[in-house]
């Protein structure tokens, strides 16, 4: 049985639910932006802080939604301040999503002046057609303009999330986004395959019969993106995540020679296999790292405990306006199946699972639990069975979701 710590915990997310417009892929929790809403979700927001400050002591925060960057100055201004108030600035690593339609240069000032250092970008496309389809409301132009101007703020840890296996897109569009993203010069690239989840609007076409999945195309784009970024310099860390070992924008005036947290980038992992500019907030998530998680259908891990809050703003905001918290659901897995989900995870990542390490989170042995599932992903290649861990082979990381499920219990 582990033993989980009572000292604070050093992993915060953020959850921001309003877009300018609904992507047509989406399926988090969010809704069109309201003056007087967003108001009163920042009011709330500050009262949920404040009731989960005195178990915080943050060393990775992230800011995901939705879309953060959306909030104006006065709003952003209120939240920066409530964190000064409650000791939750100074983070190793603060991230800010952004869309490229709502980057300014003071907002990204003001962000950089309190502490947010890496800034990850929803580019998704470099096509218009393809931004069109997935019902983005940025161009191709406004993400080089705004991957300039937070340069000229001062980040030096910037993200560029791109999507691939979109409905029309070829493997020479693909190629051509690609080339064109890592020529930018970001320090960190993450891809994902488009997900046709229920509820949205591909999901509706799909199923209406105006396009057809190509499982094929998708793995040869998969192998392309892999290729590509380890072409360009990028270390692969999990599936579709690659990040650089310092930052290729040192800010003006620092020593070429100095350490990637010197230069505001964040933490070096101590994490083994890991780049020193990988997210190491979602790092944690993969390795079973408790975080606390605020605003509207925000899911929180506290010491084996799992929470989530309301996916209802108005219900949210009135929660906290009580002083109560916004609770929906709370869930304790029993210890193994805590195990197996913690196994699953944390096999995304190129790393897998050392069983030292996997003991020391969970309190169980990956090679006695769960040793016929390791025994079947070898034989079918898809996993690899080294004397000190286990982890997926690069056919097995493709298929990766299919591979975690057979470790859940």
């Amino acid at each position: 049985m582990v033993e989980f710590s009572s000292e604070p915990l050093n992993s915060l997310y953020v959850h921001v639910p309003f877009c300018a417009k609904k992507c047509a892929y989406c399926a988090f929790y969010s809704e069109a932006s309201d003056g007087e809403i967003v108001n009163r979700y920042v009011t709330a927001l500050i009262r949920e802080m404040e009731l989960v400050a005195g178990d915080l002591k943050p060393q990775t925060v992230f800011f995901g939604g939705g879309t953060p960057s959306l909030l104006n100055l006065r709003q952003w201004e209120r939240i920066l301040a409530a964190m000064d108030r409650f000791g939750l600035l100074g983070a190793q690593e603060w991230t800010v999503e952004c869309n490229p339609a709502t980057v300014s240069l003071d907002k990204a000032r003001l962000l950089n002046s309190h502490g947010v250092n890496r800034i990850s970008m929803g580019v998704q496309s470099l096509h218009e057609a393809l931004l069109e389809r997935l019902g983005r409301v940025h161009t191709r132009e406004m993400v080089f303009k705004s991957f300039d101007i937070l340069r000229q703020a001062g980040f030096t840890n910037l993200n560029l999330d791109l999507m691939f296996a979109i409905p029309g897109q070829t493997l020479d569009v693909w190629r051509e986004t690609l080339s064109e993203a890592v020529s930018m010069g970001s320090e960190h690239l993450s891809s994902y395959e488009v997900i046709y989840e229920e509820d949205t609007a591909l999901y509706a076409q799909l199923h209406a019969g105006e396009f057809a999945e190509d499982e094929d195309l998708a793995c040869a784009m998969y192998e392309v993106l892999v290729q590509r970024a380890l072409d360009s310099g990028f270390e692969q860390y999990e599936v579709a995540n690659f990040a650089r070992a310092r930052s290729s924008f040192p800010p003006r005036d620092t020593d070429a020679t100095a350490r990637p947290e010197e230069l505001g980038c964040g933490p070096v992992s101590s994490e083994p296999q890991v780049p020193a500019l990988a997210c190491q907030h979602n790092v944690n998530y993969w390795r079973g790292g408790s975080f606390h998680g605020l605003g509207p259908s925000a899911t929180s891990y506290i010491r084996g405990v799992r929470t989530k809050n309301l996916s209802n703003t108005i219900q949210y905001c009135e929660r906290l306006e009580k002083g109560e918290r916004p609770i929906e659901s709370r869930e304790q897995l029993a210890p193994l199946a805590r195990a197996g989900e913690t196994a699953a995870f944390g096999l995304r990542m190129i790393a897998g699972w050392p069983f030292e390490q996997f003991r020391q989170v969970t309190g169980h042995d990956l090679r006695q639990a769960w040793a016929g599932e390791m025994d079947e992903l070898t034989r079918q290649g898809w996993g690899w069975l080294r004397p000190d861990r286990f982890q997926l082979t690069p056919a097995g990381l493709r298929f990766a979701d299919a591979a975690a499920q057979l470790f859940l219990r």
